[in-house]
């Protein structure tokens, strides 16, 4: 049976100056994301990472900017086709203890001497939501690994 927050997702892409392998090893390599976590940050905050990339293993990340407003969000890895395809289920909780649960496929596909990255996250609770995750987190994702892949 399906329930009508499976349908709530969105489709993201950004073309990367890297190679797929470069790319995906940014997304999932602890020490690679602590960088690039706050690498637009102008105040150092929190950024804490734990990754154990394989099927069944997780991430765990946790930030903010102090201790008293602290992000987790942690990936349980599904399926992981380095440096082609990497499928999660990802639980993320924010500083006042809201918590969600998506479904997150991401994809690195050469292209252009470079990397088309598309993230696909089913499962939003509304669209409100979605959106936000549309216009802001994504972007910024896409643009603090981009930051880093340029530097």
């Amino acid at each position: 049976m399906t329930n009508e927050t499976d349908t709530i997702s969105l489709t993201m892409s950004r073309q990367l100056p890297a190679k797929p392998e470069q790319v995906f090893d940014a997304y999932t390599d602890a020490e690679k994301q602590k960088i690039w976590f706050s690498i637009l940050d102008e105040e150092p905050g929190i950024v804490e990472i734990d990754v154990d990339l394989r099927v069944g293993g997780q991430q765990t990340a946790v930030w903010g900017p102090n201790r008293d407003e602290l992000f987790t969000e942690t990936q349980v890895f599904r399926e992981i086709d380095r440096p082609h395809r990497l499928v999660t289920t990802s639980t993320g909780s924010t500083p006042d203890g809201q918590t969600m649960t998506t479904d997150v496929v991401v994809t690195f596909e050469a292209n252009d001497g470079g990397t088309l990255m598309t993230a696909i996250q089913t499962g939003f609770p509304d669209l409100q939501t979605r959106d936000f995750f549309n216009q802001y987190a994504w972007v910024g994702a896409f643009d603090r690994i981009e930051a880093y892949l340029s530097r």
